[in-house]
């Protein structure tokens, strides 16, 4: 059977058998893989801490027929064991891993630059360089962005007039001037929409100091824009921890 290896990020695990499990993997140069991890429930195995959620990890994999084959596994970063010590971190990783697994549809399909995001988020949220809520939701844009839905903070999303614009509409793809609005629309604050522009761009000293009313303004509009174009629900976008506690 053809042999190979990869930088991988672990999305999720399932029961296989009695002493296996499947492994969801998210390779740096393959794309998602799905692999039979043999014997890892076992008390004896040595690689079962390795393969859990948010892990990042040097793999050699197995071509199979239907699942591939794990036979070694290295850690790189210890992200799950760091993330799991605090639960605000623990429920943004999982959203985020949940997210990545739905939008990246195909297996065997690089997809490098969901990859390299998921990375970096992963990282920020081990070091806890901000707070988890925004990683997540900065991490949610970019990646809707990548996968080719990104919304407009600025230009009206159905005419492109400049904004600032004062409404803001999931099915239509972000801002709206007053001369598209829809009944029924959103109309955050001002601040909220700066605080979505710099979530979306990765402006962490705009975002870091926002206030509290902006976040969770800005974290609902975005776990709904989130579920509208994954057309999927996200179930772990409903349990994310945000409160103080849970910011680290």
């Amino acid at each position: 059977m053809p042999l190979y290896r990869d930088d991988a990020i672990v999305l999720r695990t399932h029961k296989l058998g009695e002493a296996d499990r499947i492994i969801t993997l998210l390779t740096k140069r393959h794309g998602k893989v799905r692999a039979v991890a043999k014997g890892v429930r076992r008390t004896s195995s040595r690689l079962g801490s390795r393969v859990e959620p948010f892990m990042l990890v040097d793999v050699q994999l197995y071509e199979g027929r239907n699942l591939d084959i794990v036979s070694q596994v290295e850690t790189k970063e210890p992200y799950a064991r760091r993330i799991a010590e605090d639960y605000g971190m623990y429920t943004a990783a999982t959203a985020m891993v949940e997210t990545t697994d739905k939008l990246v549809d195909l297996e065997k399909e690089p997809a490098w630059d969901q990859y390299r995001l998921l990375h970096g988020a992963l990282g920020a949220l081990s070091r806890r360089e901000h707070d988890p809520g925004m990683v997540l939701d900065s991490f949610l844009l970019r990646s809707l962005a990548l996968a080719g839905y990104e919304p407009s903070f600025d230009l009206c999303a159905s005419c492109g007039r400049e904004g600032p614009h004062r409404a803001f509409v999931v099915a239509g793809g972000g801002a709206v001037c007053e001369a598209c609005r829809p009944p029924g629309a959103a109309a955050p604050a001002p601040e909220t929409f700066s605080l979505l522009e710099a979530l979306l761009s990765g402006d962490w000293r705009s975002a870091d100091a926002s206030d509290d009313r902006p976040r969770r303004d800005a974290a609902g509009l975005i776990a709904a824009y989130t579920q509208f174009h994954l057309e999927r629900k996200v179930r772990s976008l409903g349990h994310v921890d945000r409160s103080e506690a849970g910011a680290g």
